[in-house]
């Protein structure tokens, strides 16, 4: 591991805040990062104090004035030149993701493809932030709209994509002609410190200010910081519903923007029309994909009862073949859950189907022995279980697959939305009504709506969030740029006359 973060260029760093090109800390907090995956301490970083925060804050302002007056397409050829730099280290970025997060290395290094590809994206957006030109009432008079970027963006990023979904706010706030400060997880503070890095080299390339990028490190009190200042123009937070609802009302009560990425309880629907070659492989990887901590991980299964009992005993034969393990290692499909808190959280919800009439037919089970020294290690789930349990109601971060059996598709969409949260969805079936009943307005209520697909995996070119208590922000592709700037409505008046709307006369 040493050697992958000298590639990155923080082997021997006295880790601190870093506002661009340097790190530092006036601050005397030390945030332990250990690894899930053999319990080791990778390094420590100091958290922001005070007074580094006004420091970002206010290097992060001047920044702005400038950034704000470089052309668009500009703007773009320099996150043009972040996704080459990414692509260089492309390998060693998904190496430490890995390490750090837990996840297997395939997901480590797909997360870093995911910052290329929303570099490209927003390359092409540079040239495409469109506004409107509507016809005027008035004569003599053109409106239009045009779109100006809004100030300083929070980025409060959760632990289980570590440096993806800061890289879906970041690019597309930088086109846009924004500044970021962002707050990583403390869990994950190595990997944030090495995409900073990285994105330092290109703005000290290209002679740009040090407060375009600026990253603050701590726990929830430095979050607020960010949270209740009003120099901060919009916060994007993922995270927890609980964590949302708190930013969120503080945000509003200084009439600042929010952008809310919060929890999800995703469900796969399986009719009798569907094609379980397929189904099967999806559900899997979506419930056990980064070891069930993904806000699309598939939590809920609902299965028509005429092949309930043909896919849980194909599911049940999948799970058996597994491999749990060192996520670096490529022939593992589950790697540890990211600490002990987490475990907790796992075996309680094993426990609460329990006592709430469920049926566990894979109990809950912390592995012990060689290569498991860390304590995070856990046997991926499958529980019986009624859709208005109080545990299958609550998001738990952790490879628990819940089985639910319907009879009729009505139903089945009943249930699917029938939970706080509204992520991802998707169905399987071969039947084209069934696929267009789950898409219509009488279907699925999620943001995400898939058919024979999965509901982890979404692609940067569409918009991503949800509803209800997942908060209805959107981030990544579609006309998701828009949240990250302020929209103005022109009217040009270039006649001799004065004439009102609404045929108002005002004569003296």
């Amino acid at each position: 591991m040493h050697e992958i973060l000298n590639s990155l260029g923080i082997a021997h760093l006295n880790h601190g805040t870093s506002t661009g090109l340097k790190s530092w800390s006036s601050g005397e907090v030390v945030i332990d990062s250990f690894s899930p995956v053999d319990g080791d301490l990778i390094a420590q970083v100091y958290q922001t104090s005070v007074s580094d925060y006004e420091t970002v804050v206010k290097k992060a302002q001047e920044a702005f004035h400038l950034w704000k007056t470089v052309p668009v397409p500009k703007r773009g050829e320099i996150v043009r030149q972040m996704g080459e730099a990414f692509r260089t280290h492309k390998d060693a970025l998904g190496k430490l993701v890995s390490y750090e997060m837990g996840k297997s290395l395939q997901e480590g290094l797909g997360e870093v493809q995911e910052i290329i590809d929303i570099c490209d994206f927003a390359v092409g957006l540079s040239r495409q932030l469109y506004g409107l030109t509507m016809h005027s009432e008035r004569p003599a008079h053109r409106m239009y709209e045009q779109w100006h970027p809004i100030g300083i963006v929070g980025i409060i990023s959760a632990f289980n994509f570590p440096v993806a979904v800061w890289s879906w706010n970041a690019m597309i706030a930088w086109v846009c002609g924004n500044v970021c400060v962002w707050k990583p997880s403390e869990k994950t503070p190595l990997t944030a410190i090495a995409c900073q890095h990285i994105i330092s080299g290109v703005l000290r390339k290209n002679e740009l200010p040090e407060g375009l990028s600026s990253i603050i490190s701590g726990d929830a009190p430095v979050g607020d910081w960010l949270v209740s200042d009003k120099r901060i123009a919009l916060i994007s937070a993922t995270g927890s519903t609980r964590m949302g609802k708190a930013v969120g009302s503080k945000v509003a009560e200084r009439f600042g923007k929010c952008l809310l990425e919060l929890g999800g309880n995703n469900a796969i629907i399986v009719t009798e029309q569907a094609d379980l070659n397929i189904a099967i492989p999806a559900i899997v990887f979506g419930a056990v994909g980064t070891a069930g901590q993904r806000c699309t991980t598939t939590r809920r299964v609902i299965v028509h009862q005429a092949i309930y009992e043909q896919v849980k005993e194909r599911l049940l034969k999948a799970y058996t073949q597994l491999k749990i393990g060192n996520p670096l290692d490529p022939h593992n499909h589950v790697g540890p859950l990211i600490d002990k808190k987490a475990v907790e959280a796992y075996l309680y919800a094993a426990k609460q189907v329990k006592e709430e009439g469920g049926s566990m037919l894979i109990d809950a089970h912390v592995l012990e022995g060689e290569g498991y020294g860390s304590g995070c290690y856990v046997k991926p789930c499958i529980a019986e279980v009624k859709n208005h349990f109080a545990i299958v109601q609550h998001e738990t971060f952790a490879p628990i697959l819940y089985l639910i059996s319907y009879q009729t598709l009505e139903e089945a969409i009943a249930l699917q939305n029938d939970v706080p949260q509204g992520l991802s969805s998707a169905i399987f079936t071969l039947n084209i009504r069934e696929a267009e009943l789950f898409l219509s307005a009488s279907g699925s209520d999620c943001g995400i709506a898939n058919v024979n697909i999965g509901t982890s995996g979404a692609e940067i070119g569409g918009a991503f969030g949800g509803e209800k208590e997942t908060g209805g922000g959107r981030e990544s592709g579609s006309d998701a740029w828009k949240a990250y700037m302020r929209r103005q409505t022109n009217t040009i008046n270039y006649g001799n006359t004065l004439p009102l709307a609404q045929g108002i006369k005002f004569d003296f």
